[in-house]
């Protein structure tokens, strides 16, 4: 009896040692919640498929979204428009600036296995380069100026014709397998099933497509940053309205793009979270110079003033858009932020009309030597836009101005107003899909489109000292050096006020709670919202760690 004593007493003194143990080492450990590997995310979108190609994704936006995902250029492009390398480690320029000379990564795998190479890189860009090419006219044109060679497997070697900047740009382009395509003619490319089923080089490869849906599986290969989400489910639609009602009966988790119209729904789903970013591009209002009332800037800076640019974007587009300040957007490398602003100022804008002799008889219309300060502003027939149209004319009526709204079909504004110069006025938005500042196009005085040019200098813009500034920019790599020559564009262009820059638009995304780790900064295009995809997840673990040792950094 006395030894089984003995024994209780010893157990009950190694229980108590035990607990005093432990309890010393939850003093010193902890656990947090880390993201883990696997989970579907599902994405409701309004549109289609097409051709899932980086060669023709420029027409669709649901081609883009996908090709993004499934196939990767030599170059890709950071939140602030800066290249990194990406298939290619790194690259040179000759002092000259007419010969780039890239380096390709090893070890690219694609989605099926084959290895990648400089093959790839030749059979793409020389697809683009033919005269059959069925993809962006001025992206064919581009390319057959410079001649590409393969020094060997790894290296690919660029000559340009003469020195350009925006070049760079050009490599972000998604590379197809030439192991593939090889025998498929550049003009058949288009409508070639492989653009259904594509392999890449990219995060992501296509597991299924139908017409509903596409799945997405992770690429077990890829090179980069592999992501937590294992797969990811896109859902077709045909309108935004049908992708909040797939959101609502929980058939899907993302809503790929939320416009104006549909934001107090959406604010008013509460496990929704509304991600916002600037997006490439701004709402301008072109104004034709060769028009009398709009040769004095004093006008059409006073026109700029009488605009509650604020007063827009707040009640009419929702909060979807940033009070534009020049063609180039704040953020980037080339942004000017001294440059001259014009906030809304009725006043101001009364004093300049009055001061550049445009004077109101007495029926609410300036004139000047008899002639009327009045005009026509076209815009398209998207009830935004006229809406837009109406408030901005409503402004310029309180200053004495005379404007009429004329809307037309989206699909005549280019052809048949912009490119031909038929008009007072337009309302529009310019879209650019490029990562570099270069203005060229847009505001050079040799691109006033015309029969020898296809240039967008829609408003006629005449100016030597912008032109020079321009001309300079793309011709030097030296970045320091251009954005000195942009900074001194965006003066000028803010002093001139040869358009009037509205808002630069913002893209809202919709994600539910669920899903963490998204964010969004600038985008060139609406797929930059995948940007971070690798850090976004679904799924999660406890990680136990000592307090002593820090907080731990799990290996992937």
């Amino acid at each position: 009896m006395k030894h089984i004593r003995w024994q209780l007493l010893i157990a009950l003194v190694g229980i108590a040692f035990l607990g005093v143990v432990l309890g010393y080492l939850a003093l010193g450990t902890n656990s947090v919640e880390r993201p883990d590997v696997g989970g579907t995310y599902t994405e409701g979108i309004a549109g289609r498929p097409n051709a899932i190609n980086p060669l023709f994704s420029q027409y669709n936006e649901v081609d883009r979204d996908l090709a993004a995902l499934v196939f990767t250029g030599l170059t890709s492009a950071d939140e602030n428009g800066q290249l990194q390398p990406d298939l290619a480690t790194r690259w040179t320029i000759s002092p000259d600036g007419l010969i780039y000379t890239f380096t390709l990564r090893a070890e690219v795998r694609w989605h099926d296995g084959a290895p990648f190479s400089a093959d790839d890189v030749l059979f793409t860009l020389h697809s683009i380069q033919d005269p059959a090419y069925k993809g962006p006219p001025d992206l064919g044109a581009f390319w057959r100026t410079v001649a590409i060679t393969a020094p060997d497997t790894a290296t690919i070697r660029f000559q340009l014709t003469q020195p350009y900047a925006p070049f760079l740009d050009y490599t972000t382009i998604g590379i197809l397998p030439a192991h593939l395509l090889k025998d498929v003619a550049p003009g058949e490319l288009f409508q070639n099933p492989f653009n259904r089923h594509p392999i890449g080089t990219g995060p992501f490869m296509i597991a299924e497509m139908t017409g509903d849906h596409a799945l997405l599986d992770a690429n077990p290969r890829f090179y980069g940053a592999r992501p937590y989400l294992s797969r990811l489910l896109f859902k077709f639609y045909p309108d935004y309205e049908s992708v909040f009602a797939a959101y609502a009966r929980e058939e899907v988790e993302g809503i790929a793009r939320i416009l104006p119209a549909y934001l107090p729904k959406a604010r008013a789903l509460t496990r929704l979270t509304l991600y916002n970013a600037r997006i490439a591009g701004y709402s301008v209002i072109h104004l034709n110079l060769s028009k009398p009332q709009f040769q004095d800037k004093a006008v059409r800076q006073a026109l700029l003033y009488a605009i509650d640019r604020q007063h827009l974007v707040n009640d009419l587009l929702q909060g979807q858009g940033l009070l534009a300040s020049g063609p180039i957007a704040p953020g980037t490398w080339a942004y000017d932020a001294a440059a001259p602003q014009y906030p809304f100022d009725v006043e101001k804008a009364k004093a300049l009309l009055d001061d550049a002799g445009w004077k109101d008889p007495g029926d609410g219309v300036r004139k000047k030597d008899k002639d009327a300060l009045a005009f026509t502003l076209i815009t398209t027939d998207d009830p935004t836009r006229v809406a837009l149209a109406n408030e901005i004319i409503k402004g310029w009526q309180a200053i004495g101005v005379k404007v009429v709204a004329q809307p037309v079909p989206t699909s005549l504004l280019a052809q048949n107003i912009l490119r031909p110069r038929q008009f007072d006025a337009v309302l529009s938005e310019w879209r650019t899909l490029s990562n570099d500042p270069d203005q060229y196009e847009n505001w050079h005085e040799l691109q006033i489109p015309g029969q020898a040019t296809l240039g967008q200098n829609y408003g006629g813009l005449k100016d030597r000292d912008i032109s020079e500034a321009l001309e300079a920019a793309r011709k030097t790599n030296d970045q320091a050096k251009r954005a000195e020559l942009y900074r001194k564009f965006q003066e000028r262009f803010a002093d001139l006020t040869p358009a009037l820059l509205l808002y630069y638009p913002v893209y809202t995304y919709g994600v539910d709670a669920r899903v963490r780790g998204v964010q969004l900064a600038p985008m060139l295009t609406p797929s930059d919202r995948f940007r971070n995809l690798a850090r976004w997840y679904l799924k999660t673990k406890r990680v136990v760690f000592s307090t002593d040792a820090g907080e731990p950094t799990p290996a992937r």
